[in-house]
């Protein structure tokens, strides 16, 4: 029996990489493309196959489509940092905009010139950052739906709404069977430029200088955040790809949220050390939401998806493969 060919763009990103890793144990015949990781693709097994590939240009895309011809395609590749798109909105628009352009345009030339029954599955990662504004509008302690205004703050919100309504234009008009997942906030062990990877990274420094306390860097500690596992990020969206609506969009987040200091105690607790905190306006955005939290009733409906990794537990694997990683 033939293996599912599976494609993951980005795979030398923290949620692809992982995700690459998820699909060949469950069995199944993966691809990955990476251009400029941002982890050590050293560390994804070697018999999984990588593809060096710059989704910005079609012909790249096209070329690996053709011959490898997926059933289901995890499109992760993008330039995933807002504070990076404030100094380069251009490569951030090309990336995220054409990038996603490029996969759909692959699939419609394949149906045209090869099979005119291609039918993939596309779960395109696009994200909270298109609501912006709307959140500041929820009364307190409210969740943001997928129904909210879309009013990005940042080059890197803007752009995602871009591939989110791209990817729905070609829902509508050529009947591609795609999945737009709004991720919220994820990070894990391989994760680097967000506020826990930066925090772990600083205090585990402190610690290793045998500060008492430690001393860490850091920005506006009272913004609230709902932030995952990207292991709970991956299992929704293999079940979004089995069990979502086509042509659909769905928040995927945590189910709490958490400000800064919450980390630094987390990071307190797994190093077993005080940590002094001090602020560095270079770390202070133009703009920052006050509160990022989604609404995930229509994901557990429709895919029963749950989350089941805590932040501490996060934190504590983050910690532990730093460690182990710097010596």
């Amino acid at each position: 029996m033939q293996k599912e060919k599976v494609l993951v763009t980005g795979a030398g990103g923290m949620v692809g990489s992982h995700m690459v890793e998820v699909l060949w144990n469950q069995g199944l015949d993966v691809v990955g493309t990476y251009y400029k990781p941002t982890v050590d693709i050293e560390e994804i097994p070697s018999k999984i196959r990588l593809i060096q590939c710059d989704v910005r240009y079609w012909q790249n895309v096209l070329n690996i489509m053709i011959e490898f011809r997926p059933s289901r395609i995890f499109h992760l590749a993008a330039q995933s940092y807002p504070t990076v798109s404030w100094d380069q909105p251009f490569a951030t628009f090309d990336t995220n905009a054409n990038g996603t352009v490029s996969i759909f345009e692959s699939i419609k030339f394949i149906r045209k010139h090869f099979d005119p029954s291609y039918d993939p599955v596309v779960v395109v990662a696009c994200s909270s950052a298109e609501y912006g504004s709307s959140f500041e509008k929820l009364p307190a302690g409210e969740k943001i739906k997928e129904s909210a205004e879309l009013l990005p703050l940042h080059p890197y919100g803007v752009s995602k709404v871009c591939q989110d309504l791209l990817s729905y234009q070609y829902f509508a008009n050529d009947k591609i069977r795609v999945i737009r997942a709004r991720i919220f906030n994820t990070t894990g062990a391989r994760k680097v430029n967000d506020v826990c990877s930066d925090f772990v990274s600083r205090a585990i420094k402190s610690f290793k200088r045998g500060d008492n306390p430690c001393h860490i860097l850091v920005g506006n500690l009272d913004s609230h955040r709902a932030i995952q596992d990207c292991q709970d990020l991956i299992s929704a969206l293999l079940l979004l790809s089995e069990k979502g609506t086509w042509g659909d969009v769905y928040n995927i987040c945590a189910q709490k949220t958490v400000t800064g200091r919450d980390i630094v105690k987390a990071i307190e607790k797994a190093l077993n050390t005080a940590i002094v905190c001090e602020t560095d306006p270079k770390l202070l955005r133009p703009t920052d939401e006050k509160v990022i939290w989604g609404d995930v009733s229509k994901l557990v409906q429709d895919t029963g998806w749950k989350q089941t990794i805590a932040l501490e537990d996060t934190i504590r694997a983050m910690i532990e493969y730093r460690m182990k990683r710097e010596g």
